[in-house]
């Protein structure tokens, strides 16, 4: 059961990734256990959602306009915060996309390997509506006995 929820809609403009990255952030900060998150923790997961924002823009949605909307929801459950991203791009297989080899350099490529680092996972799934859905769970620290009882 989803402790806490929030949605947001934005076009698919990358003009827009620092009002989804505030967003983030401002969800983070209203919400025990997140509002104890190291800088470094709440840094890893802006990163992991501003990827899997601009994959949407520049990948999915790079031959539709701007006001084609992208969908964001955040999910906050007992045991993890959960991030989902919606796009109207063609369907996408993550499994045929390579690992960039340890110590080379390519153009592209990077954006699974990067979420799948900083996310504890990342999932795909084609929803009925013809959309694309890009799923990036974080666990949470397990609470303390008193946390428990003093929420």
């Amino acid at each position: 059961m989803s402790l806490r929820q929030r949605r947001l809609t934005v076009r698919s403009d990358l003009s827009v990734l620092l009002r989804v990255q505030e967003w983030f952030e401002d969800f983070c900060l209203q919400h025990k256990p997140l509002s104890s998150w190291t800088d470094a923790r709440l840094y890893c997961l802006k990163l992991a959602i501003a990827e899997g924002f601009s994959n949407a823009v520049r990948h999915a949605h790079h031959n539709r306009p701007p006001e084609t909307p992208i969908d964001l929801e955040l999910s906050l459950y007992d045991d993890r915060l959960e991030i989902r991203i919606w796009d109207y791009g063609d369907p996408f297989d993550p499994d045929a996309v390579e690992e960039p080899e340890p110590g080379t350099l390519r153009q592209g490529g990077y954006g699974w390997f990067l979420l799948r680092r900083l996310s504890d996972r990342v999932l795909y799934e084609r929803c009925s509506d013809r959309r694309n859905c890009l799923i990036l769970q974080k666990h949470l620290e397990k609470r303390s006995q008193q946390e428990a009882i003093d929420p």
